[in-house]
């Protein structure tokens, strides 16, 4: 991000909430939002999720547990639920450069792991429960293990950094075996986040703080209609038509890109 006046540049941040519930044939439209920050602050989202309850899928960033414990270790209306391919990232990049037996072994579990969620995506909530009956022993088994392993790794070692990750988010780890709706990986905001990647690479810079937020904007309304199976391009040339010819602004919401003509099916596949 250009930093005004100062000659220089800084680094801003975009973080991405998803909808998507169309891995468990449900109904609700899939969406995204997008928020731009200063910085890496746990504030920000607090903001941004202050009037949010219920399950929230992430990676190990800090700056959610005030969330998810917001008074001495108490619960908060927010409940956390890890991610496992971000587990797995850290144990592949040791094995990727060091060829670990026991970062493979490591590998090969977690494999099996996703082996019974290729069954259980696009199927139904009990039906995904039911197929998940198969993960239960495989972390039962799992976790134990890396309490072995452990205690013969070096402290210092990133193996033994991955692990003791995966051993502190033991129960958000295992959350989605009895919850349907739930993934075992965020990789669906993870996805969102690969056309932010992309134009960063193409434009460089937003010009400013408010540079950064229309960005934000901009892109929920493109990620949006992605997630929905429309044409970015296509959508925000008959939107903008639509309001440049007098669309109410209190009818704005037959604007969102499932309720206009030509939508995909809600449980059709990214």
């Amino acid at each position: 991000m250009l930093a005004p006046r100062l000659g220089r540049t800084k680094t801003g941040r975009l973080r991405v909430y998803v909808r998507d519930d169309r891995p468990f044939a449900g109904k609700a439209a899939p969406a995204a939002t997008d928020f731009d920050s200063p910085d890496r602050g746990g504030g920000h989202p607090a903001a941004q999720l202050a009037i949010f309850t219920g399950l929230l899928q992430a990676d190990g960033y800090a700056g959610f547990e005030a969330l998810y414990h917001p008074a001495r270790g108490k619960p908060g209306p927010i409940i956390e639920v890890a991610c496992w391919a971000h587990c797995r990232r850290k144990i592949f990049d040791v094995w990727d450069t060091t060829k670990s037996p026991v970062a493979k072994q490591a590998l090969d579990r977690i494999g099996a792991i996703y082996a019974i969620e290729a069954k259980a995506r696009f199927a139904p909530i009990t039906e995904r429960v039911a197929h998940r009956t198969e993960t239960a022993p495989l972390l039962d088994a799992f976790f134990p293990w890396v309490e072995a392993v452990l205690t013969r790794l070096s402290p210092k070692s990133k193996l033994a950094e991955a692990f003791r990750y995966i051993l502190k988010r033991r129960v958000e780890l295992t959350r989605f075996v009895t919850d349907g709706r739930l993934e075992a990986d965020n990789n669906i905001a993870e996805n969102a986040m690969r056309a932010i990647a992309v134009g960063r690479k193409n434009y460089l810079f937003a010009g400013s703080d408010s540079g950064g937020e229309r960005a934000a904007a901009i892109y929920t309304i493109v990620q949006t209609a992605k997630l929905n199976g429309r044409n970015p391009e296509a959508y925000l040339r008959d939107i903008l038509t639509r309001i440049a010819d007098g669309h109410p602004i209190n009818r704005i919401a037959e604007l969102m890109p499932w309720r206009l003509p030509g939508t995909a099916p809600a449980a059709q596949s990214p």
